[in-house]
């Protein structure tokens, strides 16, 4: 009994544990999406809403990348943890070996084939001739540092399951810092514009990534050894497995962004708009969505070590209070979220910079409609967590497609057509609503067979 309960997972309360796990996992991701935020504000002042339009003409990259760096290190993570709460701690330690062997391939690969593809891709992604050069020197510099980007997700997910989630709050920190204060430099100094913006994101993402690496090599209690450095076929196919629930929310966001850009721009040219104001405009509210679904990932990563270890040592009604206090946590924060967006939209696009009244205009529009149903944001990402943390990827990864996938891409392709750029915002809360309540009938059944496990828990 004392060896299980060496480990705080196991024994220190629920919500003790979600303050130490989720609150710096939420920072990190915060952090995360704020590299992209802090380059479109200085983007927005030193450029104009073109340079604005040319992130978010790059942005299906940055998902791309994220997708991928999910997958593995939250696939890892989930692997380890379990691996941890059966004491098996030899095989936890190859799963990282094993998640940073995937990442480092897999990252120079991307990058590789990123470069030979540029100009296909910014094609794809809806680059128009007013936004190609800007866009075209962003996205270059982005997929330069794509191995040190996925290192970075990977092993800041990894970093959280070895018992240490201040580091990788800290890690990402010094990043964000260090971008901030490089951003206002590169543009407005030595005036390299979009290509400063982007130099100072991947400066900032391989000193996290440094930090993270030599804190396994040295500190950690899982260790980055020469003999963990060998690739496991069933190890690998159960990070990708577990994993895959996550890669597939991102990757589902990378079709919707490429499916909105295309579209906005299509009907934004056949409006009053236009179609790079369109562009521009949603993509400052979509980086403003993320902030709020950044706080609930962080929650819901925060929640499933803890939910893997006490599954692993069958701990179920410890399970099940973790995911309640997760999922009422998360659900709460969209909601307030939520509010702010379509209370004060003007005062929160301001931030990004005086533009055209046009602009301001359809950018208010797009908060106000848009993200009219995001309340149930939180909801949806922390349920969707427990099922991967818990070892039921099938279930995480419908739930994951549901919104985006399923439910989003049909609506604005469809709603689109039929009623222009009205269309496309309304199909935001109706997927959004409808998400919601396929979910909720998944943990209302999830939590029966729970409840189950614990009644033979406590009769044991």
């Amino acid at each position: 009994m004392e060896k299980q309960q060496a480990n705080p997972l196991g024994y220190e309360p629920i919500g003790k544990l979600l303050r130490a796990f989720a609150l710096p996992a939420v920072i990190s991701m915060l952090i995360n999406a704020i590299y992209n935020i802090v380059d479109q504000i200085f983007i927005g002042q030193g450029v104009g809403y073109l340079g604005n339009a040319a992130t978010t003409i790059a942005f299906p990259i940055v998902t791309i990348i994220l997708a991928v760096g999910t997958t593995i290190g939250a696939g890892g993570s989930a692997y380890a943890a379990i691996k941890l709460g059966e004491k098996r701690n030899e095989e936890a330690e190859l799963t990282l070996g094993n998640a940073f062997l995937l990442l480092s391939i897999i990252g120079i690969i991307m990058t590789v084939i990123g470069l030979l593809a540029i100009d296909p891709l910014l094609h794809l992604f809806g680059a128009t001739a007013k936004t190609w050069d800007y866009a075209k020197t962003y996205t270059a510099v982005l997929i330069v540092g794509t191995t040190f980007n996925l290192l970075g997700i990977g092993l800041s997910n990894l970093v959280r399951t070895d018992g240490n989630p201040k580091l990788a709050m800290y890690a990402m920190l010094v990043g964000a810092i260090l971008n901030t204060f490089l951003d206002p430099l590169y543009i407005f100094v030595f005036h390299w514009g979009v290509f400063g913006a982007a130099l100072a994101t991947i400066t900032s993402q391989i000193i996290s990534t440094v930090i993270l690496t030599y804190y396994f090599i040295k500190k950690g209690q899982m260790r980055l050894r020469k003999e963990t450095l060998r690739l496991d076929p069933f190890i690998c196919k159960r990070i990708l497995g577990l994993g895959f629930s996550s890669g597939v929310t991102q990757m589902a966001g990378t079709i919707l962004q490429i499916t909105m850009n295309n579209m906005l721009i299509t009907q934004g040219n056949a409006s009053i708009y236009g179609g790079d104001i369109a562009l521009s405009a949603m993509g400052i509210v979509t980086k403003i969505s993320m902030i709020l679904t950044s706080i609930c990932i962080g929650i819901s990563i925060g929640s499933q070590p803890i939910i893997g270890f006490n599954r692993g040592a069958k701990a179920f009604h410890r399970v099940k209070r973790t995911s309640m206090m997760s999922i009422g946590i998360a659900g709460t924060v969209s909601t307030l979220g939520w509010a702010l967006c379509l209370l004060f939209p003007n005062q929160i696009l301001s931030i990004f910079g005086d533009s055209e009244p046009l602009f301001t205009e359809f950018a208010v529009l797009s908060m106000r409609i848009f993200l009219m149903g995001i309340f149930t944001a939180g909801f949806q990402i922390a349920a969707t967590g427990y099922f991967q943390a818990s070892g039921q990827p099938l279930k995480a990864t419908i739930l994951s497609m549901m919104r985006q996938v399923i439910l989003l891409i049909p609506l604005i392709i469809i709603l689109g057509n039929t009623l222009g750029l009205n269309g496309i915002l309304y199909a935001g809360p109706i997927a959004d609503i409808g998400a919601g309540i396929v979910v909720a009938l998944f943990v209302t059944a999830e939590f029966k067979k729970l409840n189950r496990l614990i009644t033979t828990e406590e009769q044991a």
